[in-house]
């Protein structure tokens, strides 16, 4: 006496069959197995296929990508009176929610061009709000430093934060010195050393700049102030390689330099 044995194989779609293990019936079933578990999976990859292209296309049309007019914002805090860190906002939002050290700089923030309001904030000063032009694939450059308020009958005086702001302009040198002047002093009297290790004297206004070509190859540029070195510029081999010249608290000058590919004026 032979036995029979059944299978049970259940498809996706909740076709069950009972075949028996031999015979055309089996083989019969078993490619309608196969042919509707292809198509199954076929569903899914078309499925996953639409998932895909729509999350590339999304992707594609995401705002503010490689493309977008941008320009650039620089700050450097010579706020040196007053407690705590500065508070720098852009159109009400702050830019670093932890604020900024004494003589920090950063690089550059990029916006879409348009007019911004900013403000600059610091415990013991008062503070400053203002606004800046923002333009296309150019670096605008903002100082906030104080100056004190001389007293009148009403107020005792104070101190209070002003803006220096500095633009781009084309540049002709390959490579040039720019010294910038936000200390009490009305001018400043700078040497800057040459490659024959003489040095060349720039009178730098208080609240404007002086400029001048660099002599010397790549490497350090000496520079200082009253007899006093300041912080050297560190030249590569083209740009505009710019110091500005500020105070702490105690009226003692500080130095802080950074590289701008383009010319700086004053505002």
């Amino acid at each position: 006496m032979t036995s029979k044995h059944s299978a049970r194989i259940e498809c996706c779609d909740g076709v069950v069959f009972h075949p028996s293990r031999d015979g055309l019936e089996f083989k019969l079933q078993l490619a309608f197995v196969k042919s509707t578990l292809k198509r199954e999976l076929l569903k899914i990859l078309w499925s996953l296929g639409i998932i895909l292209l729509t999350a590339t296309g999304l992707h594609a049309q995401t705002p503010g990508e490689a493309g977008s007019p941008r320009g650039f914002l620089r700050m450097l805090n010579a706020v040196g009176n007053g407690t705590g860190k500065l508070e720098f906002r852009l159109d009400g939002a702050k830019v670093r929610a932890e604020g900024y050290e004494f003589g920090d700089v950063t690089g550059g923030i990029p916006r879409k061009p348009g007019t911004y309001k900013i403000s600059f904030r610091r415990e013991g000063v008062e503070s400053a709000e203002s606004s800046i032009e923002v333009v296309n694939n150019q670096t605008a450059t903002l100082i906030p430093f104080v100056e004190q308020i001389p007293a009148t009958k009403e107020k005792p005086a104070y101190w209070k934060i002003r803006v220096l702001k500095l633009k781009q302009q084309e540049s002709e040198d390959k490579r040039t010195a720019t010294i910038v002047n936000v200390t009490r002093e009305a001018e400043l009297k700078v040497e800057i050393g040459r490659k024959d290790e003489t040095w060349e004297t720039l009178m730098v206004k208080r609240l404007d700049l002086a400029r001048t070509a660099i002599q010397q190859g790549s490497g350090y540029v000496p520079l200082k102030t009253g007899g006093k070195d300041l912080k050297p510029l560190s030249v590569g081999s083209s740009g505009n390689f710019v110091a500005v010249l500020y105070e702490d608290a105690d009226g003692v000058i500080c130095s802080r330099n950074f590289q701008d590919y383009k010319y700086l004026s004053a505002e």
